[in-house]
């Protein structure tokens, strides 16, 4: 389960990097269940190219405004255009389509009856990549990392009116930061998910960390593992957990350090699967706070080349995902966003789906839970990261402690990953190895992964056998591999010769396979970009895949086509990766129906 001084190293990290910060950037979890306001919609904002915060000399976060004709103030809010939050400004305005640099946006509020008893905090769902956040003139601090949320206290800063939330966001890219410089899909930047004012009692709970005790899945009484963490300056000498269904409740007494380890015993608990995703409502107490969450109890590990979902042998049917909503061209950001594509995912008759290449937005995740689709998350540890340098792996450490905390009691979220196709340096292997030891060490209840690449050609195998020795795999729970033969060289009939050896006896996904086809293009099936190419791949590549010993599941790339300033092929690509099963219209490709057959007549070996 969850360990609270990894929580710790992660905290002391981003106090490292926030210069005259007026507050502490603190993790809220489970916000869209506790009192808030949005302060969604309309924001005003500044363009800042340079990267300089300022205009003139005048800092963007005091929002400067000329009071008297002598005043000298060059940028004004007040005058500026607006861009929707959230949203990524790529898609707002035509000449911010490939925009990459800093971008200020302003919003005001009032916020009347404040209540002195409460505290208030300023939560920002996402925003890409570097935020510098200020509250009334005042720097709040900066949050690093494009795909997880942060929250920073304004209690003392709050007023009935006038309020104004500013915050720089830049998306530019560059060597040390995570991903690097190099991305195969688009660079929305802006405030990408919803930013609320959440409102508090003084101690209140801040994050909670629940999950099944795998040493008791056989047993009649099961163990409910469970941590909490409170934060104020007094806190309640106890705790209650309440489970309604099971008329169970139970108090706890809380430690002065404000964090609770608690274990809780039940019988007749119902099992979340994708056949039954079973939850329960949790409720949580302590002192004048009150968190409500659903919540599913299931265990997952592996034995031999098995990944066992309750004890039971499971094939994870899946697919590859970008969080945007193809149809709006935009991040995703909402509950009708993920049911859009788990709906897709379901008709293709998936189990689960590899959620590429970073954090998408909770809600997805929160949708998976209630619809019974597995998930695996991971960050964007892909080409180009800059291995040797210790700060880039703190960040690694600090997103990651952010996404575990976010998801940590989604039943849905089995498999952490911590790269894609990266290259067996020693800087790498160690880098790696010491970051799965980090997410292991805070959270046990899941299996860790990486999609690997195979071995160059060895002597002693012939052509059709494909090595891999990659020696990260020994620190992995499942092993997940690329391959692209057919379409990245060869042609699809070379998968009829090709087989797979490693010599490492754990379960094999193969995380990625496809090619790509522009829907509606159509020809023979040696016709590259045609559907009917992309089927003949599919047909192939499911064959070959099948043949391997231990195989335990796939998620082809891609579920739908998705932008990427790398694909540019006029009258083909035109920005897009086109190897989606499902076209950016929503339209269904012919491989969709190989797939989708596949997986209603697939049973596990």
């Amino acid at each position: 389960m969850f360990r609270q001084k990894t929580g710790l190293l992660f905290f002391l990290l981003l106090l490292s990097v926030l210069p005259f910060t007026h507050g502490q950037d603190i993790f809220i979890s489970n916000t869209q269940n506790r009192t808030f306001t949005s302060l969604n919609g309309k924001w005003k904002y500044v363009l800042d190219p340079y990267e300089t915060g300022g205009m003139g000399g005048m800092p963007l976060y005091k929002n400067a405004q000329s009071h008297q004709k002598t005043d000298r103030v060059e940028y004004s809010f007040d005058q500026a255009q607006t861009l929707w939050v959230p949203g990524s400004w790529n898609i707002q305005q035509p000449e911010l389509t490939y925009f990459e640099g800093a971008v200020w946006y302003r919003k005001t509020f009032d916020k009347h009856n404040i209540d002195k008893s409460k505290r208030y905090f300023v939560n920002i769902g996402a925003a890409n990549y570097i935020s510098t956040v200020s509250f009334n003139g005042k720097i709040l601090g900066k949050h690093e990392g494009g795909f997880t949320p942060f929250s920073y206290e304004v209690t003392d800063l709050i007023q009935e009116e006038g309020n104004f939330l500013i915050v720089g966001v830049s998306n530019a890219r560059k060597v040390d930061y995570i991903p690097s410089k190099v991305t195969d899909w688009f660079n929305h930047g802006g405030i990408t998910r919803d930013v609320q004012l959440i409102e508090v009692p003084q101690t209140f709970i801040t994050n909670y960390f629940i999950s099944l005790d795998k040493s008791t899945l056989t047993q009649k009484t099961k163990r409910i593992n469970g941590q909490l963490e409170l934060n104020g300056e007094v806190l309640p000498k106890h705790a209650r957990i309440i489970i309604p269904e099971l008329k169970h409740t139970q108090e706890i007494k809380v430690n002065k350090e404000g964090v609770t380890d608690f274990t809780v015993e039940v019988s007749r608990l119902e099992l979340w699967s994708p056949e039954n995703p079973k939850r329960y409502q949790v409720i949580i107490e302590a002192g004048e706070d009150k968190i409500s969450d659903q919540i599913g109890f299931r265990t997952v590990e592996t034995s031999g080349k098995q990944i066992l979902l309750n004890g039971n042998p499971i094939f994870l049917k899946g697919i590859c995902l970008h969080d945007e909503n193809p149809l709006r061209q935009d991040r995703a950001n909402s509950m009708e966003d993920a049911k859009l594509v788990l709906d897709w995912a379901q008709e293709l008759g998936c189990n689960f789906i590899r959620l590429a290449h970073y954090p998408h937005q909770e809600n997805i995740v929160r949708l998976a839970d209630e619809m019974g689709i597995l998930l695996w998350e991971e960050l964007p540890l892909y080409w180009g990261i800059n291995w040797g340098n210790p700060e880039v792996l703190n960040k690694a450490k600090a997103q990651y402690a952010e996404l575990i905390k976010r998801d940590y009691n989604r039943a849905s979220s089995i498999i952490w990953s911590v790269a894609n196709e990266t290259a067996p340096t020693t800087d790498r292997t160690q880098f790696l190895s010491e970051l799965v030891d980090y997410v292991r060490e805070m959270d046990d209840t899941r299996l860790i992964s990486a999609a690997c690449k195979k071995d160059q050609e060895l002597d002693g195998h012939p052509d059709s056998v494909y090595t891999y020795s990659d020696p990260l795999m020994s620190k992995l729970d499942v092993i997940s591999l690329n391959e692209y033969l057919g379409w990245y060289g060869g042609l699809p009939e070379a998968c009829r010769t090709k087989s797979f050896q490693t010599k490492i006896e754990k379960p094999i996904i193969v995380s990625e396979f496809g090619g790509g086809a522009l829907q509606g293009f159509h020809g023979d099936s040696l016709t590259r970009w045609s559907e009917e190419f992309q089927e003949y791949l599919y047909k192939e590549s499911i064959a070959m895949f099948d043949r391997i010993d231990g195989l335990a599941g796939m998620t082809p790339w891609i579920l739908v086509d998705f932008r990427s300033p790398l694909r540019q092929l006029p009258d083909v690509q035109d920005g897009w990766n086109r190897k989606g099963l499902i076209s950016e219209k929503g339209e269904k490709k012919k491989a969709f129906y190989i797939l989708q057959n596949y997986y209603l007549n697939k049973e596990v070996n």
